[in-house]
């Protein structure tokens, strides 16, 4: 006869080794002083097994009944449900080690030689500061993109738009690198597109007319920073390349023979390769520096460990120290100063300029460009342009921007 609610909840222990009341499938309540137990009897390839199914009150008798079910479905299928409850139980204490942060962790230091360490030190600070406070002690095949999303979304409310969105693309790589291991389903940042305010159009402040270009280079002669920073500010307006691109640079990168300094693709916006000609201005800087720097790793270290690049404030603290505001020159901006004087003063081929700027250029097959892309003609428009600049600085020539009107 099936027990029933008010049996189960009144029956007292009789026997001292315990009493058994049979539920109907093999399923009985096990009565003892310690307490009431459900259990159920069944055979497995001929053997005779008990499977706990837990402990009443916590558990009842409804709840050890669909338990009972469950596990004569196993049976039935060729399972045995002892095993099956233990590799649930294993598998459970496996997602409770595989917490977010631990994952995340570990693909940090998996990935850590495809970046630079100025990089690898930001990923980890955003990581323990904006991810690990709010989803890094979960289990990470538990959780939802709305707990991404949670977390990510404090970043947004203090203004920081643009660094939520990189963080988010942060977390999905660790997730992705979680489902290679095996150890999440998916990607879930992948429902989260759109639910992010979209990033304010950024605009670089840039000095742009000849006459000013040449104050600035004349103030850039005359400021009386560290040769580290000095040289740098030499150099952005000659190179003009990213600000994060220049700081980074490695002397393994550059072959000051061959007037060549090769970016690598992982330091690239694009993640392509890039290859920067060397006027023999640039070149002449790059060799006074050697001097200084040229037993290390970085061509600007850090002042205070060689082990790190120069920090990513350092160009526009001095532009700032020679009295140009960030309304009015950043360090990003020598690349706008460069296009736009190269293109309406110069006359440059646009293609050319675009290439050496590194910017999405695409052939004529849709195919885009590599770093050995008329590579000849940017020699010699690089080179033009460092002699433009001289005659700017000596006052030599300077000639206004053409206007369409």
């Amino acid at each position: 006869m099936p027990l029933t609610d008010t049996f189960v909840r009144q029956v007292k222990p009789i026997k001292p080794g315990g009493d058994k009341y049979a539920d109907g499938g093999g399923m009985y309540l096990l009565v003892k002083l310690t307490g009431k137990y459900w259990r159920m009897d069944y055979r497995h390839l001929g053997v005779r097994k008990t499977l706990a199914l837990g402990i009443y009150p916590a558990i009842s008798l409804a709840k050890a009944r669909k338990r009972r079910d469950e596990a004569r479905e196993l049976i039935a299928e060729g399972i045995d449900p002892s095993t099956a409850k233990r590799e649930k139980k294993q598998l459970q204490a496996a997602a409770a080690a595989n917490t977010f942060e631990v994952v995340a962790r570990v693909w940090l230091n998996k990935t850590a030689a495809d970046r630079a360490a100025s990089t690898h030190e930001k990923l980890t600070t955003w990581l323990e500061k904006d991810v690990f406070p709010y989803i890094g002690n979960m289990p990470i095949s538990t959780l939802t993109p709305r707990d991404v999303l949670l977390a990510v979304q404090k970043m947004e409310v203090r203004g920081a738009i643009e660094s939520a969105h990189k963080v988010k693309q942060l977390c999905g790589q660790v997730f992705r690198f979680a489902v290679a291991s095996g150890l999440a389903e998916r990607d879930v940042t992948a429902d989260l597109k759109g639910a992010l305010v979209a990033i304010p159009k950024k605009y670089y402040a840039a000095i742009t007319e000849p006459q000013q270009v040449a104050q600035l280079l004349r103030s850039i002669d005359t400021y009386n920073g560290h040769a580290y920073a000095v040289a740098a500010l030499k150099l952005s307006p000659l190179l003009f390349v990213r600000p994060g691109e220049l700081r980074a640079a490695e002397w393994t990168e550059f072959d000051l023979d061959a007037a060549e300094w090769r970016i690598p693709a992982h330091k690239m916006k694009m993640k392509i390769e890039h290859l920067v000609p060397l006027a023999t201005q640039a070149v002449a800087i790059l060799r006074d520096l050697h001097r200084l720097t040229g037993e290390t790793k970085y061509v600007f270290p850090s002042l205070r460990s060689f082990d790190r690049c120069m920090s990513e404030n350092t160009i526009n603290a001095a532009l700032r120290g020679m009295g140009y505001s960030k309304e009015v020159m950043t360090a990003h901006g020598f690349r706008a100063t460069a296009r736009t004087i190269m293109d309406e003063v110069l006359g440059e081929r646009v293609d050319l300029i675009e290439h050496q700027l590194a910017h999405a250029v695409r052939d004529a097959n849709g195919r885009a460009y590599n770093r050995t892309a008329h590579l000849p003609a940017r020699r010699e428009m690089m080179q033009r342009w460092a002699d433009y600049l001289d005659k700017l600085r000596r006052g030599a020539e300077i000639v206004p921007l053409r206007h369409p009107y």
